[in-house]
């Protein structure tokens, strides 16, 4: 019969002290060791679910946009067969379109998201505005002018024009009654050249209190 046995070393301080060492060094291996087998053991297991993830989210997303076509497909039609029903011309720059059921408990918007653009002549436009403004005398009522004149020229941070401003700078220069004013404006307002950025869908129904609810359509939505 085996029996464990206790075998006693003596050792010095010093030998002590490197063993003591040892051991800390071993477990410190043994402690990265396992440390690095988590970390491959992770990597492995966001590797697989990538894998796995992939093909089902790009199943979705060709769905999202074979339904999306449909739907932009069906409701041409329709945007056609309004324009000959009620004699109407359905104009190229409208942005969007909505349509609500019989019910008026279910609708659907079909549209375009449009970001504001300008041609180079913008630039000269601008010019000529500044060339008044920086013409006026300095006195109070002419610097809350020119105040309001670059608050409006103000770009955003892609550096575009916001189109609202210059229909709000219009009205200042008809105000102002200043030809050259009103001639700085016009070659802005003629310089601009929206850009369609991409279509959209919404849908929407009511719920029992009457509020429209958007229905889901994207991934980050619930």
């Amino acid at each position: 019969m085996n029996e464990n046995k206790t075998t006693t070393v003596e050792m010095t301080a010093e030998e002590q002290a490197q063993f003591a060492a040892f051991k800390r060094e071993q477990e410190k291996k043994a402690a990265e060791a396992k440390a690095q087998a988590e970390r491959e053991q992770y990597r492995d297991l966001v590797d697989e679910e990538i894998e796995r993830c992939i093909p089902i989210l790009l199943a979705i997303s060709g769905d999202i946009k074979n339904s999306k076509a449909q739907v932009m497909d069906n409701f041409k039609t329709i945007l056609e067969m309004k324009s000959e029903l009620f004699k109407t011309k359905v104009k190229d720059d409208q942005r969007s379109h909505t349509f609500t059921n019989s019910e008026g408990n279910k609708r659907i918007t079909i549209g375009v998201y449009v970001t504001d653009g300008y041609r180079d002549t913008v630039e000269d436009g601008i010019a000529i505005v500044k060339e008044y403004i920086s013409s006026l005398a300095n006195d109070e009522k002419t610097e809350a002018l020119v105040n309001m004149v670059f608050r409006l020229l103000a770009r955003d941070a892609k550096g575009t024009l916001k189109a609202s401003r210059i229909v709000q700078l219009r009205k200042v220069a008809q105000d102002t009654g200043d030809e050259r004013f009103l001639e700085g404006v016009r070659i802005i307002e003629e310089s601009y050249q929206p850009e369609v950025s991409k279509q959209f869908i919404r849908a929407e129904v009511k719920n029992e209190n009457g509020m429209w609810k958007p229905i889901p359509l994207g991934m980050t939505e619930s």
